[in-house]
């Protein structure tokens, strides 16, 4: 299955958030989007991307003061991304090699979805199910 796939069965709205966003409006978009992660975007397109773990970890070493600071000081610079025409496969193996749960997808440049591992997993769960059918169909037709 093709990172396309997945995006075409859970959609392709990113949420985006500039660099110069306060960490407090970052977190107030995460809860009321009830997502785990946000792309930083640019004037040139995607510069970063920053997580609920970015903002814990960054909340432990610097205090409250952090939630007045912009997400640039936060946000992960060393994008890992993918492309539609990827494998889930490869995109399964990215994510554990990069200790990474979120993976923009960028399409010739431009920012096309995101896929988490909650997707990834999602995805997995329907080859599975899918491939049993198959097999009890298989054996009750022997």
């Amino acid at each position: 299955m093709r990172i396309s796939d997945v995006l075409k069965s859970k959609g392709a709205t990113v949420a985006t958030i500039a660099p110069d966003t306060a960490v407090a409006d970052l977190l107030e978009g995460l809860v009321g989007r009830n997502i785990g992660a946000m792309v930083v975007v640019g004037p040139d397109g995607p510069v970063g991307i920053v997580s609920e773990r970015d903002v814990v970890r960054k909340l432990h070493e610097l205090g409250a003061d952090l939630l007045q600071r912009p997400v640039a000081d936060i946000m992960t610079k060393h994008l890992v991304y993918c492309s539609p025409g990827d494998s889930v496969d490869s995109l399964s193996a990215a994510m554990t090699h990069n200790r990474v749960r979120h993976i923009p997808v960028l399409d010739g440049g431009r920012l096309a979805g995101i896929v988490s591992i909650g997707d990834v997993v999602k995805t997995r769960m329907q080859e599975l199910e899918s491939q049993q059918e198959q097999l009890q169909a298989y054996i009750t037709q022997g």
